[in-house]
């Protein structure tokens, strides 16, 4: 069984698929995940999946309305609760130094990202651009970890760790460094030779040598 047939099994309730629309929904996700979805054609979608244009269409409207029916229940049912959950692993625990904070955080984030390689491609690419998904995904993921964030850092600057600055705006910052060297490692440019742990440790000391206490 594959990646995206066991999502099947995970995500959508099979009785009320038919066995085109699961072939439709499988060819989608490696469609978009490949190509992105604004390069992806419902013809081509239609090919992997074996059956007729035209069948898509009697399932999906639009090539839009495919998508979202595709990402909107994994972000409910999947990706929000992993996501969330899968941090909490690293928000639970304390840990004496800044830096031993974010190392933590980037290796979560970046194994949570490797197991679901296909279907983050597709948030990364298509969140910015489609607004119902940016709002699903403000709603179910970042309003539940962002908060936690920043009490954290509200943590390290009591005890003197991070300048004064609102946490808000360093958790804004060191978020999207973060995201930034995960997106260009694994969506943008994988194919570069990467020595991850020495660009870890880089992005660490960019983020500190904004944010970090100078003694």
């Amino acid at each position: 069984m594959t990646e995206e047939e066991l999502m099947l099994q995970q995500l959508f309730d099979e009785d009320k698929l038919t066995d085109k629309q699961k072939k439709i929904i499988v060819a989608a996700i490696e469609t978009f995940s490949e190509k992105g979805y604004a390069a992806s054609s419902t013809s081509e979608i239609a090919k992997k999946a074996g059956v007729a244009e035209g069948t898509i269409f009697r399932h999906y409207k639009t090539k839009k309305e495919l998508l979202v029916s595709i990402v909107a229940p994994l972000m409910t049912k999947f990706i929000a609760p992993l996501v969330v959950k899968d941090f909490n692993k690293v928000l639970d625990r304390e840990f004496e130094t800044v830096e031993e904070f974010l190392r933590a955080t980037i290796d979560n984030r970046r194994d949570l990202l490797i197991r679901m390689l296909p279907v983050v491609k597709i948030m990364f690419q298509e969140i910015p651009f489609q607004q119902e998904l940016r709002e699903q995904f403000l709603d179910l993921v970042v309003k539940n970890i962002f908060n936690r964030v920043e009490r954290v850092i509200i943590g390290y600057q009591e005890k003197g760790l991070l300048i004064d600055m609102p946490p808000e705006s360093i958790a804004r910052l060191t978020i999207t460094n973060i995201l930034g060297f995960l997106f260009s490692r694994y969506i943008l440019f994988p194919q570069l030779e990467w020595d991850d742990e020495l660009e870890i440790e880089r992005t660490i000391h960019f983020i500190m040598h904004g944010v970090g206490k100078k003694n």
